[in-house]
């Protein structure tokens, strides 16, 4: 059925989401916005939400710093004989 509709099934772990890009976003946000605020309305959070979004554009990273930074991440794992998200050895 998935052929005739042109679909590709992809599967994933039963904990995984389909929305894991966008959630490392939101950590930052709920930690530096929301945990232990006590804004007395929504329109006060509101302002300190686009503040953080405000900043975060102005202060995001170059593509290619985290190219870099990327590569080095894997060239470290690569010296250890170590792939991303398995245990190490024994």
């Amino acid at each position: 059925m998935a052929a005739r509709n042109k679909v590709e099934l992809c599967l994933t772990p039963t904990s995984a989401s389909w929305a894991n890009p966008i959630e490392a976003q939101f950590g930052p946000l709920r930690t530096f916005t929301m945990s232990a605020s006590n804004h007395p309305n929504h329109w006060a959070l509101a302002r300190r939400l686009q503040a953080y979004l405000r900043w975060r554009n102005v202060n995001a990273r170059h593509p290619d710093i985290l190219a870099a930074q990327r590569r080095e991440r894997a060239r470290i794992r690569s010296e250890r004989h170590q792939r991303w998200g398995r245990p190490r050895a024994a």
